[in-house]
């Protein structure tokens, strides 16, 4: 691990109580390793031998069950990923691969667990991360459960633009067959739904999305921050 990864480290939420004596413990058995896309760099079943942090690039988070896959999240940088199965000792229950060119810290899981019994500090990051992953879970079911798939493409394009900045007009940064895997769609019905979100101001071209009439597009959606804000 170069010098210059360990301040990344350093600033996150997970590590930042933590002593000087333990993070140096961490980060001593880590290393960097870049990957070109499409690699996968965990199985689900497997059990976790490293805590992967994503320093450049984003992951794709999928799981497959009887000849069928789904998409379940994306992991963009700095943040870590599968924190529960690495502090468990227990089996992935997603697996992950590069989405894009990825630069990705991998730290020992056995160090990781070492280090939570011993510091209180990032024992109680640990605990707060995994509540706020617990949040998202639920909110993504909450997505699934409670909404039509146009209103759930309405407010993940609402999501997107804000994102963006508000800008009127993004890039998705999922490929059509991924975002309508992770919104719970075909991509037959995603095109449907786009078509179904004209009339209320919504223009894709390719990866390019336009929202003409951000009023109508909310009125449909109906975004709550129950469901819709991940960062609480």
């Amino acid at each position: 691990m170069r010098p210059e990864d360990i301040p990344e480290i350093r600033a996150l939420d997970l590590f930042r109580d933590m002593s000087e004596e333990n993070f140096g413990d961490l980060v001593r058995g880590g290393y960097v390793q870049t990957f070109p896309p499409q690699v996968q760099l965990t199985t689900e079943g497997d059990h976790s031998d490293f805590l992967h942090i994503v320093l450049t690039g984003s992951v794709e988070m999928f799981a497959t069950w009887n000849g069928r896959e789904t998409s379940m999240a994306t992991v963009r940088p700095i943040s870590t990923f599968i924190l529960a199965a690495t502090i468990k000792d227990a089996p992935y229950l997603m697996s992950a691969r590069t989405s894009e060119k990825s630069r990705i810290i991998l730290l020992p899981s056995m160090d990781v667990r070492a280090v939570f019994e011993n510091d209180n500090g990032f024992a109680r990051a640990v605990v707060s991360e995994l509540a706020q992953c617990y949040r998202a879970v639920v909110k993504t079911s909450k997505d699934l459960k409670l909404r039509s798939s146009i209103e759930r493409l309405a407010n993940y394009l609402l999501r997107s633009r804000r994102r963006a900045g508000d800008a009127p007009e993004f890039e998705l940064l999922l490929e059509k067959r991924r975002l309508a895997s992770f919104l719970g769609m075909t991509p037959e019905n995603l095109s449907r739904a786009f078509k179904a979100l004209r009339p209320y101001g919504v223009e894709v071209e390719g990866a390019t999305v336009r929202i003409t009439d951000l009023d109508s597009l909310e009125r449909l959606a109906k975004p709550s921050p129950l469901i819709d804000d991940f960062s609480t």
